[in-house]
């Protein structure tokens, strides 16, 4: 019996999560994600799948997350059939998330067009549709946690919850051996593991006595103090307070999906406990919207009743966003998203970023190259739709909504899988992140044997109890999947020559500047 694997994604990098799998009995993908990111990392998802399509009999899918689940109409309209198998809530999800993810590609690529088409520059088609997202839907088939489902001959899957997201999964996967003497092989994939302390979700569980582990680090080199809902709240608290006394909008670019609502209900508990001054909470994010209905239905209780609080104000259309630039104080404007590369927030951080009485409020992950990680270095300057932006605003981090597993927390999940007979693959990390948690598993006494840090388009095939490495050249190394990319420093070149031009005594000086420029230019 042979079964490989390909990481297809999210090996060297956080995003684009997908493994493609192959056995004797048929081939299936665990996730099948979108890349985000640097310009460099997105432009893998207008590329050509790694695998052939049309070899793919199904998918299991972990999570809602578009970095888990945000290819798949892309794989559908290349062809693919088969059954998508999810959690419930997953499915509810993304009868949302993927058609919203469709409209985004469909309306950035309209934009780029346009200023493609004034610079003479050939025109671009989105990855996928919203109609293409649309037909993804009906191929989602709804699995149960802890049941064993068949997803093709001789492969079955069963799923448990991560405590990452509502719904979200790690997957066993048992793949039948084809010889008498043979025994299964069972895999595990983490998926994002959860914190057990997040509003919404339990404690992530799993099972035992593996084969193999593919377990994610996106924080694998850090740790977070222990706190608890107060104390959280407390400190989401003073964030707004301060902003509010500083006279402008606070601006919290946040991922639709679970962060937002998350947001939400500690915004209802301070404003109940009147902790906050007066303000509106304007939600400007049609899948946060459609999220939050999806969440007040698999939630009860007060939670429930929190994000229908009387100071939300869920922003209607394009036409109601655009009148928020209008509003120049008493603001908390949340919008996607939540790492400013897309949608409605980049508007809002046009508006409010070169006003020195604004805030903005990082509450997420930013992946390298990114606008929100660019803000979070303390970019004086910054481009947004081609137009420079002067960077007045109070830029802060709140750092205690994650809902990924700290180092710790990872290293009490891992070490509850264990025994691991055959190997332990860290994923879905920048590299700093998966080499510190391996750093951390060699000090538990885990033979260094046993630790794999796959790289994009690795392929790993298991074998008879032995692992070999089919070694091919990646698409982006480590290093170019978790650094700003030549984009980012384009942007803050121009940003940085804008400057100067600026600070120099006259236009002589200006003249001198340019043509020492383009005679080093000239020179390469």
């Amino acid at each position: 019996m042979t079964v490989s694997v390909t990481f297809c994604g999210a090996a060297g990098g956080v995003t684009g999560s997908c493994y493609f799998l192959q056995t004797d009995q048929g081939n299936i993908l665990v996730d099948c994600g979108m890349f985000q990111g640097s310009k460099t990392v997105r432009e893998l998802n207008y590329e050509p799948f790694a695998f052939d399509v049309s070899s793919i009999s199904a998918v299991v899918l972990t999570h809602a997350h578009i970095d888990h689940s945000g290819l798949l109409p892309k794989l559908v309209k290349a062809g693919f059939k088969g059954p998508v198998f999810a959690t419930e809530p997953t499915c509810d999800l993304l009868t949302y998330m993927l058609p919203d993810s469709g409209y985004i590609q469909e309306s950035e690529v309209e934009r780029l067009n346009r200023r493609n088409a004034r610079r003479g520059r050939p025109q671009v088609t989105p990855i996928y549709t919203r109609h293409d997202a649309e037909n993804t839907l009906n191929q989602l088939s709804v699995v149960e946690y802890h049941v064993w489902q068949d997803v093709i001959s001789g492969v079955k899957a069963r799923f448990w919850d991560a405590g990452h997201l509502l719904g979200s999964a790690s997957i066993e996967i048992e793949v039948a051996a084809t010889e008498p003497d043979d025994k299964p092989t069972r895999l595990l994939f983490s998926g994002d593991i959860g914190t057990g302390e997040a509003v919404f979700n339990n404690a992530p569980e799993a099972p035992t006595d593996l084969d193999y582990l593919f377990v994610e680090t996106t924080y694998g080199d850090r740790n977070r103090d222990d706190m608890t809902d107060d104390e959280r709240r407390a400190l989401l608290g003073k964030e707004v307070r301060e902003a509010l006394k500083a006279g402008g909008n606070l601006v919290i670019p946040s991922f639709a999906v679970a962060r937002t609502q998350e947001l939400l209900v500690d915004l209802a508990h301070l404003f109940n406990r009147g902790e906050l001054p007066e303000a509106t909470v304007f939600v400007d994010s049609p899948l946060a919207q459609r999220a939050t209905d999806v969440f007040a239905k698999h939630l009860t209780g007060s939670d429930a009743r929190a994000l229908a609080h009387p100071k939300f104000h869920m922003v209607p259309d394009v036409e109601a966003s655009k009148q928020l630039a209008l509003v120049k104080s008493g603001a908390i404007i949340i919008s996607a998203s939540g790492m400013c590369d897309a949608g409605r927030i980049r508007y809002h951080l046009k508006n409010n970023l070169w006003r020195s009485e604004a805030t903005v409020l990082l509450v997420g992950f930013q992946a390298a190259g990114s606008l929100g990680r660019v803000l979070q270095r303390g970019a004086k300057r910054v481009r947004i739709h081609g137009e420079e932006i002067e960077v007045l605003a109070r830029i802060r981090t709140l750092d205690v909504y994650s809902g990924h597993a700290d180092q710790d927390m990872l290293l009490r999940w891992t070490r509850d899988r264990l025994p691991v007979g055959r190997r332990i693959f860290l994923t879905h990390g920048e590299e700093g992140a998966r080499t510190a948690f391996q750093q951390v598993l060699l000090a538990e006494g885990i033979d260094s044997k046993k630790i794999a840090l796959p790289m994009l388009d690795e392929t790993v095939i298991l074998k008879s109890g032995t692992v070999e490495t089919a070694k091919v050249r990646p698409r982006l190394s480590g290093e170019e999947l978790s650094r700003d990319d030549w984009h980012n420093l384009y942007a803050g070149t121009i940003t940085a020559l804008s400057e100067k031009l600026r600070s120099v005594e006259n236009d002589a000086q200006r003249r001198d500047l340019l043509e020492k420029v383009l005679r080093d230019i000239a020179s390469v």
